[in-house]
């Protein structure tokens, strides 16, 4: 039995990860990125092929079988990839060998590929045929996971598809675009119809020519069939982003919002890319049991990472004894422990500044210790977070501002007033952050390597021979880092404790001062001396630095 067949297969495993390549049952132009698209269905039901397992057939096999395999007439056999060892699949290897039931070698697909073949075949049982637009649909929904599939392996943090005469799918690898395939112009039009239709929430109806937003959820039903359209394991849900353009048709932006590796939630900060010095000021805030707190950065920053972690090693700290409530458009990543509270029923930018105000209302009369605002994102929120604050709560949020000096600003121009802003009871921490590129450690290269380019000379005139010993660039690359020179992300961050003379600078935009004061009186480290610091441990290169804070040999602006 299973022991024989099970070495049999591992013999063959090289041969048969290959094949796994074959899934999406497409055929690459190996001198460009332009695919060629064979229709999925067309290609397995041709010439009256028949599903042999499909659910009333003679070869009754069981529903969990079902799920994991797929056998035609003409011997064509699939199985899952991940279930390829499974003992149900050698039961039934067995079971047709034995019955003398024509079978060709495995082919290995996913798992929403066989859910939709079943589903193909079930609506065609009938009287009525399945139609040429319900076909497509379905193959737009294994197109649609599949993708997911390549990016969440490559942990992408955005895929975005280009709808014109032509369509291009790019990956955000890293905080880089980069190109990965390019299909026709209908395929992006069926495609971005098949996602939005997919969604979980949305509007009503799909409007090519309006900006609409949607989110699609873990696994939901595959249209057509009993079966789950299943997103990765590791991706919680997808945020998507529905744009019309101009010389073109549709661009759609999907952001991947992925599952923490622990289930239990990670409560690790060091691991983000944060050190010692950022760490202690993060549990001085965590300390303070009212108060206000923001993050601050741009899209795709990691804000909400940091946030999670922060508030689940707050909650460990406190031994779950408190009570944490989030408010947030829509709960990102699970905070366990905590009670998180998504709005709803907002469609419009103001249906949504309304139900956030209308939820953050809720919370702050649900008798909490802590709460988390998603993003302070108008002026009735941040009157909101400060009231929270005024109350007796520890508030943390974030914001979209530059730097940490500039949370100050940000909030004063949306409507706060002064004397709220100048209060340091209320405002207890300001953070920044980014997100920088690590250098691959098997293959970076020393600075010395750009002997006489403009950089090294920049180096050599802030940093001197220290900075030439101690600082790398990417290598050419190589298999640790998928030969890219760089692996992973981490975050930098600068963060200000600050006291009332430090805030009363900032109303008064006495900038320069006020950065003065704080690296001078209150130990405050800028983001550009952040960065610098990890570019001399060898864990960034100086591209990266200068990317975000600007030439090295500069003062940093705010």
């Amino acid at each position: 039995g299973y022991l024989k067949m099970a070495e049999e297969v591992k013999k063959d495993e090289k041969e048969l990860e290959k094949k796994t390549a074959e899934s999406n049952f497409e055929e690459e132009d190996s001198g460009a990125s332009q695919v060629k698209k064979v229709n999925l269905f067309d290609q397995l039901f041709a010439n009256n092929n028949k599903l042999l397992t499909v659910n009333g057939s003679e070869f009754a096999i069981s529903n969990e079988t079902r799920r994991l395999l797929a056998l035609f007439s003409d011997g064509t056999y699939l199985v899952s990839k991940d279930n390829r060892f499974d003992g149900a699949v050698y039961n039934f290897e067995a079971n047709v060998k034995r019955r003398k039931i024509p079978i060709k070698a495995p082919r290995y697909v996913t798992l929403n590929e066989i859910a939709a073949i079943y589903a193909y075949a079930e609506r065609g049982a009938g009287t009525v045929d399945v139609s040429a637009e319900e076909a497509e649909d379905m193959q737009m929904q294994i197109d649609f996971i599949n993708i997911i599939q390549r990016a969440s392996q490559k942990k992408v943090s955005d895929v975005h598809v280009v709808v014109g005469s032509s369509s291009t799918v790019l990956f955000r690898e890293n905080g880089i675009m980069v190109k990965q395939n390019e299909y026709g112009g209908e395929w992006g039009e069926a495609f971005v119809r098949s996602v939005f239709a997919s969604a979980d929430i949305s509007d009503s109806n799909y409007s090519q020519n309006e900006f609409q937003g949607a989110q699609k959820l873990g696994s939901t039903p595959l249209r057509g069939s009993k079966g789950k359209l299943m997103l990765p394991h590791n991706v919680l849900a997808i945020r998507l982003q529905f744009n019309p353009i101009a010389f073109g048709s549709q661009y759609l932006v999907m952001r991947l919002l992925y599952a923490d590796d622990n289930p239990e939630g990670s409560s690790d900060l060091r691991s983000l890319g944060l050190g010692k010095y950022e760490e202690d000021l993060f549990y001085k805030m965590r300390s303070m049991a009212v108060g206000l707190n923001v993050v601050a950065g741009p899209t795709g920053s990691g804000k909400s990472t940091t946030l999670q972690r922060n508030l689940i090693k707050l909650l460990q700290e406190k031994n779950y004894q408190i009570n944490l409530l989030t408010v947030e458009d829509p709960p990102e990543y699970p905070i366990p422990g905590a009670r998180q509270m998504p709005v709803t029923n907002a469609n419009t930018e103001e249906e949504k500044n309304e139900q956030f105000t209308k939820a953050l209302s809720a919370a702050l009369r649900s008798d909490p210790d802590v709460i988390l605002v998603g993003e302070t994102r108008s002026l009735s929120t941040a009157e909101l977070t400060f009231k929270g604050a005024l109350s007796g709560h520890g508030v943390w949020t974030t914001l979209h501002a530059n730097s940490a000096p500039a949370i100050v600003t940000r909030l004063r121009d949306m409507g706060i007033q002064p004397y709220l802003l100048n209060d340091p009871e209320l405002v207890k921490g300001l953070v920044s952050q980014r997100l920088f590129r690590k250098l691959c450690p098997n293959c970076r290269q020393s600075i010395k390597t750009k002997e006489g380019t403009p950089e090294f000379e920049r180096l050599r005139n802030a940093l001197g021979d220290y900075g030439i010993e101690n600082v790398y660039v990417s290598g050419p690359g190589c298999k640790a880092c998928g030969y890219k020179g760089f692996k992973g992300r981490m975050a930098v961050d600068e963060i200000i404790l600050p006291d009332s003379r430090f805030l009363r600078l900032m109303i008064d935009n006495e900038t320069a001062k006020a950065i003065d004061y704080w690296v001078s009186e209150l130990n405050g480290r800028p983001l550009k001396d952040a960065a610098i610091e990890r570019m001399i441990k060898g864990q960034i290169d100086m591209d990266e630095v200068e990317r975000w804070c600007g030439l090295i040999d500069q003062r940093p602006v705010y």
